[in-house]
């Protein structure tokens, strides 16, 4: 039996790793082994870092939201606290560009806060969206479903054969419906 090389499979493998390896500084770029090497540190460290990312933004967002809190004489705590007994929702990604962006407006919120915290603003009760738009959409469906009803009905004796619909009018008790048409048919079964 001849040898066979799997030169091709081979080639294009080392091929994927160098093109995954292409800027890398040395011999990282260059040898195979050393590339293999660091394309997989490298994809360990992309796919650690892509859950690291939304925790570092996190604490980028609260730490910009206190200085901006700290400057209008509130802990971050506070000012988060007050924010949810007013029922403010705004998340905290939005806070710090609005610390960033329009002070103004960020120390309306900060007041809003404080009047919470002191109990001039009555707690606003949490109700989950879920449940609103769960009712919503049941009566929603109740009200369609008896309008499609109405013209399913009409639809579908329409699209009915003349030989159905004078079934139908046999089993109703229409009388003459023999020698009826379509269109007639269908006013005497409505």
């Amino acid at each position: 039996m001849t040898r066979v090389k799997g030169g091709t499979i081979h080639r294009a493998r080392r091929k994927k790793v160098m093109k995954q390896a292409k800027g890398y500084f040395g011999s990282k770029h260059r040898l195979y082994k050393t590339a293999k090497e660091q394309v997989m540190h490298s994809l360990k460290y992309a796919y650690r870092d892509r859950r690291q990312k939304k925790r570092d933004f996190r604490k980028l967002w609260i730490t910009r939201i206190n200085a901006a809190c700290r400057q209008n004489d509130i802990s971050y705590s506070r000012f988060i606290n007050g924010l949810s007994i007013a029922g403010v929702t705004v998340n905290r990604k939005m806070l710090s560009e609005l610390a960033i962006q329009n002070p103004e407006s960020f120390a309306t919120l900060v007041e809003i806060a404080k009047s919470a915290l002191n109990g001039d603003l009555k707690p606003v009760e949490k109700t989950t969206k879920k449940a609103n738009t769960v009712k919503e959409e049941k009566t929603t469906k109740k009200t369609t479903t008896v309008k499609e009803e109405k013209t399913t009905k009409s639809d579908d004796l329409s699209k009915k054969t003349v030989a159905e619909l004078r079934e139908l009018a046999k089993a109703k008790g229409i009388s003459g419906f023999s020698t009826m048409k379509k269109a007639e048919l269908l006013d005497a079964l409505k």
